[in-house]
């Protein structure tokens, strides 16, 4: 390896260091007995203890985390199943059939998916105001589900790569488009179906300003917003709640993250 080579990988170890040192000093204020940032005795707390958690979860009287937790899980939850199955057949359908809009369909999304989402949220916070749709869990899931077929460029390059022939001979035998779909396409496409199913969990997971925008009532507040709501004396309880909050995603990864990178690596060979 030549010494910009070694340079270069010395600068990515440092920069995975810096990574992890921020995420390792908020698991430990997590754990810090004090309920202030401002009580720390140096960088990192000078006691440790539990009392956070148990704040987190039983010290419900004003910030309501289990409840915030529930909305989440529900928000995410619905969101990815619904989001899993439009892509999914978005995808299928532009790689697999051809028809005359097919091209124009797919140029029109790759310049629609250059602009950045929060440019729409002005229009879309408008829509749900004159439709009286403002604290609705379920219009979160609506406006989650309806966009994610957008991204859908990684999945149809994953179904690119399966050979149309296998397509050809189950028609031959008799098959239906929808038998060829379910029964010889995705048993084969494992990999990007939970690569899809991942992604679409972790962004209504981990949102914060669309929640913030269209959730005003206190008892319907994501995690994101209700520890950003938190006083400034709540420290150790917000890094506690942000420490927990991503356990989920965490065991997730940790578990499916092969299927996850084959998913990824498939998608992008064509």
């Amino acid at each position: 390896m030549s010494h910009a080579g070694i340079k270069m990988k010395k600068c990515e170890i440092n920069a995975k260091k810096m990574d992890i040192f921020p995420c390792l000093w908020l698991v430990l204020a997590s754990f810090s007995r004090s309920g202030s940032i401002y009580s720390f005795d140096g960088f990192f707390p000078s006691a440790y203890s539990l009392n956070s958690f148990k704040t987190l979860f039983f010290d419900t009287t004003m910030y309501n985390y289990p409840r915030w937790f529930f909305n989440t899980l529900y928000i995410a939850g619905f969101s990815c199943v619904i989001s899993t199955f439009l892509v999914i057949l978005t995808a299928y359908t532009i790689s697999r059939f051809e028809f005359r809009m097919r091209k124009p369909l797919m140029k029109a999304t790759m310049v629609l998916g250059m602009f950045p989402s929060f440019m729409s949220m002005i229009a879309v916070y408008l829509l749900m105001t004159q439709f009286h749709l403002i604290n609705q869990r379920w219009v979160l899931i609506l406006i989650y589900s309806s966009t994610a077929p957008m991204g859908y460029l990684t999945q149809k390059g994953f179904f690119d790569t399966i050979p149309k022939v296998i397509d050809e001979a189950a028609r031959i035998d008799g098959a239906t488009n929808f038998q060829v779909f379910t029964r010889i396409n995705l048993p084969l496409s494992k990999p990007i179906l939970v690569y899809t199913a991942l992604t679409s969990f972790t962004w209504p997971w981990s949102d914060y300003i669309l929640p913030k925008m269209l959730l005003k009532e206190k008892d319907l507040y994501t995690v994101a917003i209700g520890l950003m709501n938190l006083d400034e004396t709540e420290f150790t309880r917000f890094a506690a709640g942000s420490v927990f909050i991503g356990v989920p995603i965490i065991i997730l990864y940790f578990f499916l993250v092969k299927y996850m990178v084959q998913g990824m690596s498939a998608g992008a060979v064509k």
